[in-house]
């Protein structure tokens, strides 16, 4: 079985695909199984992908003590699939929530990233979206046929009082806000089997950046990161916009941003083509 044992016996699982150079990749959710990402767009063709089921998440092992699933602990299994791998430094890839964990890891041990990149990232410390933004995005799609059900939706789910089933329900409703363009084929990218079983991890994951006095520490470790840092955004992203991007490249000292103009949360899905023309040109173009 491809799982390697973490510092405190949780199996880690991880799959391989594709040739060239590793790179690391971490799933979003958090919680998500890492099989949504598939292939990255066809990056496995440019890279050795290394894609990790966090823990408590796909096929990776639940621990007794939940305070580990949050992100800031997670970088220590980072750091137990670097060293199974055997790299002195690794180039580091996570989506959406996974970018917290990828960018804690980058902070906490420094010098061990290469080349850090950020899909669609939900923040910098925490889930930062910008309230204005997202309202923005969403108004845009009122002529669509499926915005009027999408729009109930998502009013209920900022009203609150929905949990379990109910509040699932109600986060499939609102998917087309999370896309550029909806349509059958995207349709098909939905698969509930893939989010995370655990009602707690949510909580659990995003419990490392409480309090403000955390969150000004973190930020100024983000701004000690030396390695160089790709950031990619989808400009039709209803589920976050683009404000947590431009922050989190804001915060790097050596920092690119590019939006995906036809792209929502998952560009490798929209611009296939744009986003591994965008990965492997900074993988390859930043001296080792």
């Amino acid at each position: 079985m491809p799982t390697i044992t973490s510092y405190d016996g949780t199996a880690i699982w991880y799959e391989l695909l594709g040739e060239g150079p590793p790179l690391v990749v971490l799933p979003g959710g958090p919680g998500m199984d890492l099989r949504y990402l598939a292939d990255l767009g066809g990056l496995d063709r440019r890279a050795r992908l290394v894609v990790v089921d966090a823990r408590a998440s796909g096929r990776s092992g639940v621990p007794e003590d939940r305070r580990t699933v949050a992100f800031t602990e997670q970088a220590r299994d980072i750091e137990a699939v670097r060293a199974h791998l055997g790299l002195d430094r690794i180039d580091l890839l996570g989506h959406s929530a996974g970018c917290l964990t990828a960018q804690e890891y980058a902070a906490a041990y420094p010098g061990r990233v290469r080349r850090l990149v950020l899909v669609a990232p939900v923040g910098r410390v925490s889930r930062e979206p910008d309230e204005s933004e997202l309202a923005e995005l969403r108004a845009r799609r009122t002529a669509e046929a499926w915005y009027p059900d999408a729009a109930e939706a998502y009013r209920l789910i900022v009203a609150g009082g929905a949990t379990g089933a109910e509040l699932a329900a109600l986060h499939r409703r609102i998917t087309p806000f999370f896309w550029h363009h909806w349509d059958d084929a995207r349709r098909a990218e939905h698969r509930p089997e893939h989010a995370s079983p655990h009602a707690w991890l949510r909580e659990a994951f995003y419990a490392g950046s409480a309090g403000p006095a955390t969150r000004d520490a973190r930020l100024d470790r983000l701004a000690s990161v030396k390695a160089p840092v790709l950031v990619l955004a989808g400009a039709s992203d209803g589920m976050i916009g683009t404000a947590p991007a431009r922050a989190a490249a804001a915060c790097y000292p050596d920092a690119r941003l590019e939006v995906l103009e036809r792209s929502g949360h998952r560009p490798w899905v929209e611009e296939p083509e744009r986003f591994t023309e965008l990965v492997s040109g900074f993988l390859s173009d930043v001296p080792g």
